[in-house]
Parts: structure tokens; sequence; C-alpha cells
């Protein structure tokens, strides 16, 4: 089984590079594989609940979830504090987490993709 560290820097909306990222996140989790994908920056809202997107588009909310079933998002608790973000905001499942979590994992990962 093959680790895929996935990071995101970009919110969910406005750019397509998060959702993009997680498109593949979803492909490799179909895979022999065991995909994390951490939230950096702005991409921490991602991981913000509740969202409400017109119909038709693509919700990065019901993204996260698919991954988290079969993998794990990790989201930066200092991008989250500088956001005003807190724990209770974000999803069931999706982890605040650190930058030396994210240095152990980028170490242990047999591929890391930056979005």
């Amino acid at each position: 089984m093959k680790n895929i560290l996935i990071i995101l820097n970009d919110p969910p909306y406005g750019t397509e590079r998060s959702y993009n990222g997680l498109r593949l996140a979803k492909a490799l989790s179909k895979e022999d594989s065991h995909v994390i994908v951490f939230l950096m920056a702005d991409a921490v809202t991602c991981a913000k609940r509740g969202q409400k997107v017109p119909q038709g588009f693509y919700n990065i909310e019901l993204m996260l979830k698919s991954i988290i079933r079969n993998g794990e998002v990790l989201a930066c608790g200092t991008c989250m504090d500088a956001r005003g973000l807190t724990d209770d905001e974000i999803l069931q499942g999706a982890i605040r987490s650190t930058m030396p979590v994210l240095s152990e994992h980028t170490l242990n990962a047999d591929k890391v993709l930056v979005f």
C-alpha cells in the first residue's frame, strides 16, 4: 500500500486547485493507497461545516467527507487560528494538526503532491 500526502493551499471556491486536488485524492483512495489530505493557508476553510453551494456546483465539504471515510483530513491549526476557524466549525473527522505532524507525514509518504 502506498502512502500519498496531498497538500492543499487554496480556498474551496474561487479557484479550482483544491477541487482538483480533492478529485485526485478521491481517485487515489480507490486504489491500493492510504491518502492524507493536509489543508494549509486558505485551504483550511475547505473543512468548514455547513457549506451551501449553488445547485449543480461541486461541494468541497462532501468531497472531504468522502476522503475522511477512507483516509485522513488534517488542517493546519495555526492557519485555522489566523482565519478565526475553530475546531467546532470543521467537519467531523477532520483533525486540527501541526507542522511537526505534516513533517512526519512528508517523511513517511511515498508521494507528496501540492496544490
